[in-house]
């Protein structure tokens, strides 16, 4: 038995990386998930892989679905309702990132970019809220920022732009909700070992040695960063950003390419 034991997450953008890697510690602990993907089959995916994690009692239920649509919020948030009767974690993950020169940014990305990584992430806690309040639930919610938000990139200003608005979020959605007893902090992860950046020519070599700590960031360091303040040891943590870089931000060696 843990405390996270019989309580009901929705984490986004949990098919693979690192929401996937928090779905897995959460199902470890006997909490139940929802897990969103907007890819069907990596949802199913992820789901039958996650079922050797989790016990007899508590459940991973996948929801397919671009996490920006409102629609797609409101059933993850009815089936969280309906199945457990109420949510007690918020993990918004999902988002994307886009790479162009700022003055070749198109209207099309940009609307693509803010879909997800801010309407997804807004609307997604605003609903769970809600459910949480109607709940008497004193929950804990996550929104996913990155170092890009706190430093400056070539080629990521709008991207960094939306991870920098998650941490301004954080920080004032939590004083609105803290009257409620629910917390809401952010998480910016630094460079990170996942599916995709693996696919990356000596991602791990470069990034290894541009961080003082001389090791690349894990989905299980976000993992674990994410438990702690989902847990009740958190409570009076809200509203605040915990960058997990190994350093990086403290000193931000740029890579030459």
């Amino acid at each position: 038995m843990t405390e996270y034991t019989d309580k009901t997450a929705i984490v986004t953008g949990a098919g693979w990386g690192i929401g996937y890697e928090i779905s897995k510690q959460l199902l470890i602990r006997g909490a139940n998930v929802i897990l969103n993907d907007i890819n069907p089959d990596r949802a199913e995916e992820a789901r039958e892989k996650l079922s050797e994690f989790h016990h007899e009692n508590n459940l991973c239920i996948p929801i397919a679905g671009d996490a920006g649509d409102p629609a797609v919020i409101d059933q993850m948030v009815d089936v969280a309702d309906r199945e457990f009767g109420g949510i007690h974690y918020v993990v918004a993950n999902a988002g994307i990132t886009t790479f162009a020169d700022f003055l070749e940014y198109q209207v099309s990305q940009f609307h693509e970019l803010i879909h997800l990584n801010l309407q997804g992430s807004f609307f997604l806690c605003q609903k769970a809220a809600k459910s949480m309040i109607r709940n008497d639930i004193k929950g804990r919610m996550i929104v996913m920022s990155s170092v890009t938000g706190h430093q400056g990139h070539r080629g990521l200003t709008a991207y960094g732009m939306t991870k920098a608005a998650l941490q301004a979020f954080a920080k004032l959605a939590g004083v609105e909700l803290a009257p409620h007893g629910l917390t809401i902090n952010a998480i910016s992860p630094g460079a990170t070992l996942t599916e995709r950046t693996l696919e990356e020519p000596g991602y791990q070599e470069l990034w290894e040695t541009l961080t003082p700590t001389g090791t690349v960031t894990r989905v299980e360091d976000i993992a674990h960063t994410a438990l702690f303040l989902l847990s009740e040891k958190s409570h009076q943590i809200t509203g605040q950003t915990i960058i997990v870089d190994g350093g990086w931000t403290a000193t931000s060696p740029y890579p030459e390419k």
